[in-house]
């Protein structure tokens, strides 16, 4: 990096500090200042509160049952449509993966309508059984697995899919010509070459599930997980108790990414051969043709038929299912209102305005701070590349606090301004939130091309910003877009941190969506949870669009 572009150093760790490590400071802060004084009274009332070890028990708990939970789903689909080849295999397979373009709290609901005691199957069970009563409440732990389950199997179908595709054939016949049995080499070579992708999957689905609020707001019933806990502490009125629980979490949070990453590093996964990915095997033997395409087809249609419910009672009007197992009446209606109501229509603009800038901010402030921690020679660089990676190991509701907490006094020789009951602390929350993905894309997209090209240009007498703009930004776009089309789909749908933070004018679609379903409006509910879907799947088919020709002409050029 060039002497001339080194006072960028300064504005890109000025904004990590105030935004990013300032607001979570003042939560420690307030959580041991009691009453004008230093004091560890909220930490001695948390370890000796029975409820409220229970919460905490309760996130480690559900946290590690989803991740066990996720991988026995999402391991064998990869196995199934990665390894073996039958009609019909790259549609479902592409079909699997489509849960992920579900909000969280979109994909509850979803879940709700199919598999509550009110839901479709559950219904159809009761009718079947001649029971009087649903044959299952879905409420408490058992519930929330299950909804975790189903939201977050994507990413070790993903992950390790992608590890299957790049794994090595050789070592497998190498070990069978040595008279290795399938599962001996299943389990003594496949498995530790998957580490990397399981090991990731593993920590994103761990973390995932410590910051989930949906699941359990809704299908927790009484139990106590940490999320739910700062929340109705804040409600409440327990602000120091809020707190306490926040640094809790977010404690239990960085330690098991920190114990994550000591596992990692005292192992090494490699493949040595010739890089030849395991042909798929074709389906024979008439027991295995009707078996094997009949567990992939029907398992993602089973995995599939909450997206195809929320689909279907957006066509009920308010008040045409009651008892009945499908709904009476359909209509357009609950769309027809949508975009006539201002009521209804209002959130999905504030959504689609508040994730423009937010996404807007994370693109520019991301590629400079990639830029400074890929070329960028000076002494703390270390320590940048953990402030852009520090929100991604908090949950939102830790951030979402960290912000109220600071952005809710007028003290602006402390860094601090009243934005709390403003629209732009959603925004601000979501900006912070998306710094590590858009963060980490165009790190990814600035190692990918030889710093040579910039060296080049500064030889020819281009000044720091002219590289940047000419050589740089164009050579980084395509990745530095792939994020921020994450980062926007995820602001589209957030929701942890929305109902810490919004006021009535600024509420995102998600929070409205809370609010039909509070109100028993489930047509309603589920026209905005498609029409928000469906935002997001456009999102990913136009942009994705975008960004695989921006890298083709990236690559010409």
């Amino acid at each position: 990096m060039r002497r001339s572009s080194r006072w960028l150093v300064w504005p890109v760790l000025g904004i990590l500090l105030w935004l990013v490590l300032y607001p979570h400071l003042f939560v420690v802060g307030d959580s041991v200042w009691l009453d004008g004084r230093f004091s560890l009274e909220g930490y001695r009332t948390f370890f000796q509160s029975r409820a409220e070890l229970e919460a905490l028990w309760g996130s480690l708990w559900i946290s590690a049952g989803s991740v066990v939970l996720s991988a026995l789903l999402g391991v064998p689909l990869a196995f199934l449509f990665t390894r073996f080849d039958f009609p019909g295999r790259t549609v479902f397979g592409a079909l699997a993966a489509l849960p992920v373009l579900l909000p969280p709290l979109v994909g509850v609901i979803a879940f709700l309508f199919l598999y509550g005691e009110s839901g479709i199957f559950t219904r159809t069970v009761q009718l079947v059984l001649g029971l009087e009563r649903a044959p299952w409440r879905l409420t408490g732990g058992w519930a929330i697995l299950l909804v975790h389950a189903y939201s977050m199997y994507v990413y070790f179908y993903l992950f390790v899919a992608a590890g299957l595709a790049r794994l090595d054939a050789s070592a497998g016949e190498a070990a069978e010509s040595l008279g290795a049995s399938r599962t001996r080499i299943f389990f003594r070579v496949t498995l530790p070459m998957l580490a990397p992708s399981l090991g990731a999957a593993s920590v994103l689905v761990f973390m995932t599930s410590m910051a989930s609020f949906s699941a359990p707001y809704i299908f927790g019933g009484g139990y106590r997980v940490l999320t739910t806990q700062i929340f109705t502490s804040k409600m409440n009125g327990e602000l120091t108790m809020a707190m306490v629980e926040t640094v809790v979490l977010a404690s239990a949070s960085l330690l098991f990414l920190a114990l994550h990453r000591r596992f990692e590093r005292g192992r090494a996964f490699a493949a040595v051969g010739k890089g030849t990915p395991a042909a798929r095997r074709e389906v024979k033997g008439k027991g295995a043709r009707i078996l094997i395409p009949l567990a992939g087809v029907g398992g993602v249609g089973f995995l599939l038929l909450p997206h195809l419910t929320l689909v279907l009672v957006s066509f009920v009007p308010e008040g045409a299912w009651t008892t009945q197992i499908l709904p009476s009446r359909y209509t357009l209606d609950n769309y027809r209102m949508l975009f006539t109501s201002p009521q209804l229509w209002t959130p999905v603009l504030n959504s689609l305005q508040m994730a423009t800038l937010a996404t807007a901010g994370n693109l520019v402030f991301c590629f400079f701070a990639a830029y400074l921690i890929v070329r960028g020679r000076f002494r703390g660089k270390g320590g940048l590349l953990f402030l852009t990676m520090l929100p991604w190991a908090l949950p939102g509701t830790v951030v979402a606090m960290a912000l109220a907490t600071t952005f809710s006094a007028n003290e602006p020789w402390f860094g601090r301004l009243v934005l709390v009951g403003t629209f732009w602390i959603l925004p601000l929350a979501y900006f912070i939130r998306n710094i590590p993905l858009v963060a980490q894309a165009a790190i990814a997209s600035f190692r990918q091309y030889d710093p040579a090209l910039e060296e080049a240009a500064h030889s020819l007498g281009a000044s720091a910003i002219t590289t940047m703009r000419r050589i740089a930004a164009p050579l980084v776009l395509p990745g530095l877009a792939a994020g921020g089309l994450l980062a926007f789909v995820g602001a589209l749908g957030e929701f942890v941190s929305s109902i810490l933070l919004y006021t009535y004018r600024s509420r995102p679609i998600s929070i409205e969506i809370l609010s039909q379903l509070r109100s028993f409006d489930f047509g309603a509910a589920a026209a905005l949870g498609v029409v928000l879907a469906a935002l997001m799947t456009l999102v990913f088919a136009f942009g994705g669009r975008y960004v695989r020709a921006g890298a083709t002409g990236a690559a010409r050029g």
